[in-house]
Parts: structure tokens; sequence; C-alpha cells
């Protein structure tokens, strides 16, 4: 059984966009799991002030291209391991394109363009994501697989405007509540890979000072601006960057 498995990984593509505080430990757990090929989408350099949530990362390495680093050590926990690295933003011109040519997708992102983005591509490229997101002392984690359950803007059909948010910095986070979300996230890409049932239709909402979990049931939106009936999102877009707070205070990444 244990060889199947390895096997069956081995030949299997993960795509993870974002190489920070919830792509590392990702990354670690797929690694080290023995998927086949990764690929990194990331075009930001290590910084010492997010050394306390991105574990890939040592200080002597600051300044240097994040998926340049990260390639670099998770060659040396999985020798086999075919690394592909791309030193850019996900946008939408390139977004389907890389979508394309994986199995899986891993949305690690801190913002809501991105976060957008990835789900846009996924559904038009019928890819799964596992989503991911913190916020101070807060984690969630759902899996968007189109055609079998709902997406993304099922439950937030468009981003907040730009100002409506605070910054990522002004937000903060628990530094190692990153570590157990990516984790999770590694988890379910596994699982998907592996065609075991995976986090769709539900949504893990994690409270790290309460040491609790709970879950929201979700149902895909026949209204969906990108996956129901009658779409409107047929292209996609880039929008301006901003993360952290929704108006009225829900927790979005």
């Amino acid at each position: 059984m244990a060889d199947a498995i390895l096997a069956r990984l081995s030949q299997a593509k993960a795509l993870l966009v974002g190489a920070g505080g919830l792509g590392s430990p990702a990354a670690l757990g797929l690694a080290a799991a023995g998927v086949g090929t990764l690929g990194l989408v990331d075009g930001d350099v290590v910084d010492l002030s997010n050394l306390q949530r991105q574990v890939l990362y040592r200080t002597s390495e600051v300044g240097r291209p994040k998926v340049e680093v990260a390639a670099a050590r998770l060659g040396r926990l999985h020798p086999e391991l075919k690394l592909v690295t791309y030193r850019e933003r996900l946008t939408a011109g390139n977004a389907r394109e890389l979508f394309r040519a994986y199995d899986v997708v891993l949305d690690g992102s801190d913002n809501f363009p991105t976060r957008y983005l990835c789900n846009d591509a996924a559904v038009l490229e019928r890819k799964p994501v596992v989503h991911g997101s913190i916020f101070r002392y807060d984690g969630q984690l759902s899996v968007f697989y189109p055609g079998r359950g709902p997406c993304y803007r099922c439950l937030f059909p468009a981003p907040p405007p730009p100002g409506a948010v605070p910054s990522c910095a002004e937000a903060g986070v628990l530094g190692v509540l990153p570590g157990l979300v990516g984790s999770l996230m590694a988890v379910e890409a596994i699982k998907l890979l592996l065609d075991e049932p995976a986090l769709i239709g539900r949504l893990v909402i994690y409270n790290s000072l309460a040491m609790e979990f709970s879950e929201v049931r979700l149902a895909a939106d026949p209204h969906c601006p990108v996956c129901g009936q009658r779409p409107t999102v047929t292209e996609l877009m880039d929008y301006e960057a901003f993360c952290g707070l929704a108006p009225g205070g829900e927790v979005r990444p």
C-alpha cells in the first residue's frame, strides 16, 4: 500500500501560489511526502520581518529571491523532487497557463486580488484549489473544486473596494499559526492527489486563542458570477492589491 501511494505521489504535480507563511510549511509537507513536481510562484525576496512565520528562510538569506532559497532547501529534503520556480507574481496574464500544468493548486497568498485570481483561473481550468488563510489568531481552510462543490466566489462574490481593509502589517498574525494551517493545506492537497475525500463544501475555522475548530457547510451558488448557471466572469482580471478584514469584520484572507 505504501509503495503504491508513493508511486502515485511521485507522478503528481502541485503548484504553490505564495512561498511565505502558508507556502513554507505546505511546501515542506509536500516535498517530504514525495510529491514528484512542485511549482513555486512568488516574486518577493526574503524579508527579515517575515521570518517569524516563513520557516523556509534564514536571516542570512534576507534579500534573496524566496523561490530560489525555497527550491534549494526543498531539493535537499527530497533530492528527486522536480522543482519549477516562477519568480513572478500571479497575474491575469499567466494564471491559466500556470494552472494548466498542475494537478492541484495551493493558494497560500495573503491578499484579496490573488485569492480571486486563483479562484477564477481554477474554475476556468477546472483545477482544485486548496484554500488557506490566516488573520491574527484565526485560520481558515477549505477546498474549492470546480464541478464538485462551491468556489470562493460562491462565498464572497466580489472583493471589497480598495481602502476598505487594513494592510497586512496593520492586521498582524500569530507567527506559529501559518505552520498549522499550511500543514493542513498539504494534507488536503495530498488527499486530492490520491483521490481521497477532501474538504470540499466545508470551511474549517480554527481559533487558536480558544483552541477550537469549527466547521461551516458550504453550498454552490447557482448565481455565482464565475461558476454559476449564467457566469459573468469569463475572463481573468487583476485587482488592486490589498488584504485584511472585510467590511463588517468578517475574517477573510
